[in-house]
């Protein structure tokens, strides 16, 4: 008997069901890997039906993209190009807190460590010195780049303080899939138009073995990949894994999303604004400005949130805004059987720190990680729920956290996520840092101590102690430090490009490639 026999052979077929940035995402690496592998080939299939729309409002992302991409070996300006991005340094935050409020999630640190202590100790050392201290955001670079409108990608090469930030991308999330999907069918994978009437499941092990089309088409798999939305066709349909409601968390459940024109400079980053029920979203994009309301139907009227939404647009409305209904939460399990969830099929949590296509990464990258064979031990599955349980509820709490935290009483709606019930982790991650500057990061993989700092105390939460070896450091070497990185902010960003003049010559680099 051979080892495939023994391990259940491997996976011949995978069916993704659902296109979408989430079916494209995960088809395009399968299909790298897999579809023309010399010994083991595996055919892929995606089916999507044109009567069901995508979401697609998940149009900024975190730096994680970068990597994703540079996994499909994408060209750079070739993807800016075809999917009209515009880069991202992180996210303007107004009239979050306390009404006038303005603040900034920068991607990066506010300079590095000195004598082995985060820089935002030594920052609060100074602030309790001295009456005048900048705002802490005035040491971070990705800030200073983006309060000038300034975008060069930092050095791969020879990172250093001129260096240290990172950034994602604003898109456009139909571009984006159709640009994965042409990279995918182009490596082997198999494009099917239909609709799903009927899931097939094996009679003694609950496993999907087929799913069947409108118009009586049948098609098997060994392992199918759900990306069907919110319906959860298959892990929920078929399998009935159950969903963890997270409402009395997070209070939004309705979207309004429309495009305007482009009117303003090519900003380098997301706006978010707080709302009377809620948040209104700007995206800048090469050709139009993505904008949404997301917001609580329980403390407003949807006709009031399309004004609210229509008023805060800074453009002419390309469109009707769209409207979308959601429940925060998770299902049980994203990995059944012989089906994984990926996308909104696993879960959906709003979109204020633009999570949703990084938690599609994850799975994806997990999923190839922990590919299994025909007979899908549940040893794997069980991994891979763990992690993404891991993933969704760390997002989870870091979306909380811009809620609860507020000190506005202007409305019910803030009035209610003043008094949230809160997880527990979450209430010891701001006690610690109100208490002692500290940073409790429960997840790893998810967002790091700058960030933390940058939404609590831009939320208004200023520690009251610092690191007590901060005090060993020489003050005069403190003043110096930070001095420095003033300046070295201030030549950095005056030698940048502006950020349109960049994305300009990033779409003329790509012209002659995709002319060819």
């Amino acid at each position: 008997m051979s080892s495939n026999d023994t391990q259940g052979g491997a996976i011949r077929r995978i069916v993704i069901v659902g296109g979408g940035t989430a079916g494209w995402m995960t088809a395009a690496p399968l299909a790298q890997r897999l579809a023309r592998h010399p010994t083991q080939p595996c055919e892929i299939t995606l089916v999507e039906s044109p009567e069901i729309g995508t979401i697609g409002v998940g149009e900024a992302t975190l730096p994680t993209i970068r990597f994703y991409n540079n996994a499909l070996g994408l060209d750079g300006a070739d993807f800016v190009a075809k999917t009209q991005a515009s880069f991202k340094l992180g996210i303007e935050f107004k009239d979050w807190g306390h009404l006038g409020n303005r603040f900034f999630h920068q991607f990066g640190d506010f300079g590095p460590p000195l004598a082995g202590i985060s820089a935002h100790h030594h920052w609060l050392r100074l602030g309790q010195a001295f009456d005048q201290m900048p705002e802490i955001e005035h040491w971070s670079l990705a800030s200073v780049m983006a309060s000038q409108n300034k975008f060069l990608p930092p050095s791969e090469d020879t990172p250093g303080l001129t260096d240290a930030y990172s950034y994602g991308f604003h898109f456009d999330a139909s571009l984006y899939a159709a640009y994965l999907r042409d990279y995918a069918v182009a490596r082997g994978a198999q494009r099917v138009e239909g609709m799903i009437v009927e899931v097939e499941q094996h009679p003694e092990t609950g496993f999907v073995t087929a799913v069947k089309l409108r118009d009586g088409r049948r098609i098997e798999g060994d392992l199918f990949v759900d990306c069907s939305g919110f319906r959860g066709l298959l892990i929920e349909g078929a399998l009935q894994a159950g969903y963890e409601d997270w409402s009395d968390y997070l209070p939004c459940n309705s979207a309004l999303a429309v495009p305007c024109a482009s009117v303003q400079k090519l900003t380098p980053y997301t706006r978010s604004t707080a709302q009377e029920a809620g948040w209104t979203w700007r995206i800048p994009l090469q050709h139009r400005t993505g904008n949404g309301y997301v917001y609580s139907n329980n403390f407003t009227s949807d006709e009031q949130a399309r004004r609210v939404l229509l008023d805060a647009i800074d453009g002419a409305a390309l469109d009707e805004p769209r409207q979308i209904r959601f429940v925060t939460g998770r299902r049980r399990k994203s990995w059944i059987k012989n089906v994984v969830a990926i996308g909104l099929s696993a879960g959906f949590v709003e979109p204020l720190e633009s999570t949703s296509i990084n938690l599609i990464e994850t799975a994806v990258g997990k999923l190839v990680e922990l590919f299994p064979d025909r007979d899908c031990s549940p040893a794997l599955a069980d991994e891979f729920n763990r992690i993404m349980g891991i993933r969704y509820e760390s997002v989870r709490d870091f979306i909380i956290l811009h809620y609860k935290l507020t000190k506005r009483d202007d409305s019910a709606f803030w009035r209610h996520c003043a008094n949230l019930a809160i997880p527990d982790s979450l209430r010891h991650q701001i006690e610690l840092f109100r208490e002692t500057g500290r940073v409790a990061i429960l997840d790893r993989a998810g967002f790091a101590e700058p960030s933390f700092v940058a939404m609590m105390m831009g939320l208004g939460v200023t520690p009251k102690r610092y690191d007590p070896l901060a005090d060993r450091v020489d003050m005069r070497v403190v003043h110096g430090h930070f001095a420095q990185l003033r300046d070295m902010i201030a030549q950095t960003t005056a030698r940048m490009p502006d950020h349109g003049a960049y994305v300009a010559g990033q779409a003329t680099r790509a012209a002659p490639r995709a002319a060819a």
